[in-house]
């Protein structure tokens, strides 16, 4: 069974730092694509923040390019995103996903599985 188990939100200023991981298990790491996506009431979820599993290369949405970092654990099983230079406009629950995706500018899951989500909440 696939688990991905997020930690690591909370409430910050504007200006500040959150480091966000998750724990994954439950299936083949090299297989699948691992990224962080957010999502407005009513649209698609949106990736943050993906590495590729067959090249490690990364994606990063325009609106957190130069802020946010995605890396992996040496063993794969855990996925880290390190915000900085938080913006309120970066309120959002926060959800790690492992997936197969179509093209990567953005990868677009066509087969995946997510966490519960973490909540992160900049005040201004």
């Amino acid at each position: 069974e696939v688990q991905l188990v997020e930690s690591g939100g909370g409430l910050v200023q504007a200006g500040g730092s959150l480091r966000l991981s998750c724990a994954a298990s439950g299936f083949a790491y090299d297989d699948y694509d691992i990224g962080w996506f957010r999502q407005d009431p009513g649209k698609d979820r949106e990736a943050v923040a993906c590495i590729n599993s067959d090249d490690g290369t990364t994606y990063y949405a325009d609106s957190v390019k130069g802020r946010f970092t995605i890396t992996t654990g040496d063993a794969k099983d855990t996925a880290y995103l390190q915000m900085n230079s938080l913006k309120p406009e970066d309120t959002y629950t926060y959800y790690c996903e492992a997936f197969i995706a179509i093209g990567r500018e953005p990868p677009t899951p066509v087969y995946g599985s997510w966490g519960q989500g973490t909540q992160v909440t900049v005040s201004s």
